[in-house]
């Protein structure tokens, strides 16, 4: 089955945050019950680490929402939470092919989408990689 054909209704619409944004805030709760029940589809049938992204769903869809992504970047503290960030952010179709040959990455990757601000594995480098950020944005004064 197509990875479009079974997301719910609104989330098969959203190929980036813009289409995010144009749903009223009440739709936000029908997205983020929709990107839940698609990342348990998705990796029951192709494993891969899901509870920390069942975790940040809601905050997944508010960040995209409220933000400006990709110039406002997310740093996510370990990779498995970017699940449903990919999948907001035009990898939804892709989905299924996470963590296999010639799929998309497990993690963020700077190299596979410009949503992605740092290449995040595990815990614990997302206050440095913030931090750096920053540092940066300041220097360039943003």
């Amino acid at each position: 089955m197509e990875q479009s054909q079974i997301a719910g209704k609104l989330l098969s619409k959203i190929d980036s945050p813009d289409d995010l944004k144009k749903l009223s805030t009440l739709d936000l709760i029908q997205v983020s019950n929709e990107l839940r029940q698609f990342i348990i589809d998705v990796v029951c049938e192709h494993p891969g680490h899901f509870g920390a992204s069942l975790g940040v769903v809601e905050l997944s869809v508010a960040l995209h929402y409220v933000f400006n992504t990709p110039y406002d970047q997310i740093v996510w503290d370990v990779g498995h939470q970017a699940y449903g960030h990919k999948i907001l952010t035009g990898r939804r179709d892709q989905f299924h092919t996470n963590r296999r040959l010639n799929g998309i990455t497990g993690f963020p990757n700077r190299f596979e989408s410009v949503y992605d601000a740092f290449g995040v594995g595990h815990s614990s480098t997302s206050i440095s990689a913030a931090f750096g950020l920053a540092v940066a944005s300041k220097k360039k004064n943003e």
